[in-house]
C-alpha cells in the first residue's frame, strides 16, 4: 500500500505516527514520561495535535494519561497480556493455517533463515529486543501468504502492540527463548510437509499459549 508523504498527513497524524513507533521500538519505554510541551517543540507543533495524538494512543492502551499528572507509556498490565496472548493465539494460528496452502518455498525458507538468527541470539549473547523484533518478523513472513487481508492486518497491529510487552518478557524469561525457536522449527516442518491446516493451526495456537502459561507460572506470587 502506497505510504503518504509527511506533507499530505495532519500535525496530529505525524505526532501519533512518531510517538507509536519510539514506542514499538523500545526508545520510550514502559513508565517513560510523556511531556507534551517537550514534544511539541521536537515536532515543531503546538500541543494540540500532541494532545490529540496522545488520546488515540491512550484508546491503544499503549500510553496512560492522569489528570494533573500527564502522559506516560503505558506498564505491563498482567491482564491485557494475557488477553493480548490468547487473542494472537487464535488469530496467530487462523491467519498461519490460511498461509499454509499458499506459502511458496522461498517464503518458508526466508522464515526458517529467520528462526535461524534467533537460534544464534538465543545460544549466544542474548538480546532480547532484537529476538522480539526477530520473532514477530518469522509470523510475519510465515502469516505473508495469507489471504485474509483483513485478518493479516489486525495481526500487525495486535504484533506491534505486543511487541512492547514481550521484550520485557523475553528478558526476564531468556530461557524461553530456546524454547520459542524449537516450536517454531515444528511449525515449519509440519508446512513444509504438507500436514493439513488443523495441525498447523493447533501448533501455531498451542506455540502461543505456551509463551502465555510460562510468563504466568515464572511471575513471583503475589
Amino acid at each position: 500500500m502506497h505510504e503518504l508523504s509527511d506533507a499530505t498527513l495532519s500535525k496530529s497524524e505525524i505526532v501519533y505516527r512518531d510517538l507509536r513507533d519510539r514506542i514499538i521500538s523500545g526508545r520510550f519505554t514502559p513508565g517513560y514520561r510523556i511531556v507534551l510541551g517537550k514534544i511539541a517543540t521536537e515536532l515543531g507543533v503546538s500541543t494540540v495535535p500532541v494532545r490529540e495524538a496522545i488520546r488515540r494512543l491512550e484508546a491503544e492502551k499503549l500510553v496512560t494519561f492522569t489528570p494533573n499528572v500527564g502522559a506516560e507509556v503505558a506498564s505491563i498490565d498482567v491482564h491485557d497480556y494475557a488477553d493480548a496472548m490468547q487473542t494472537l493465539a487464535v488469530l496467530e494460528g487462523a491467519g498461519t493455517a490460511l498461509a499454509a496452502a499458499r506459502i511458496t518455498r522461498d517464503q518458508l525458507e526466508q522464515a526458517s533463515a529467520t528462526n535461524n538468527q534467533m537460534r544464534m541470539l538465543a545460544e549466544g549473547n542474548f538480546d532480547p529486543r532484537l529476538f522480539t523484533d526477530l520473532n514477530q518478523r518469522f509470523h510475519q513472513q510465515l502469516c505473508a501468504a495469507c489471504p485474509n487481508q483483513y485478518l493479516t492486518e489486525i495481526l500487525d497491529r495486535e504484533w506491534e502492540r505486543v511487541a512492547v510487552i514481550r521484550r520485557n518478557t523475553f528478558a526476564f524469561e531468556p530461557a524461553r527463548s530456546l524454547t520459542s525457536v524449537h516450536e517454531h522449527d515444528h511449525i515449519v516442518t509440519l508446512i513444509r510437509s504438507g500436514a493439513g491446516a488443523e495441525e498447523v493451526e493447533h501448533a501455531a495456537r498451542q506455540h502461543k499459549l505456551r509463551a502465555l502459561n510460562q510468563f504466568m507460572q515464572s511471575r513471583p506470587a503475589s
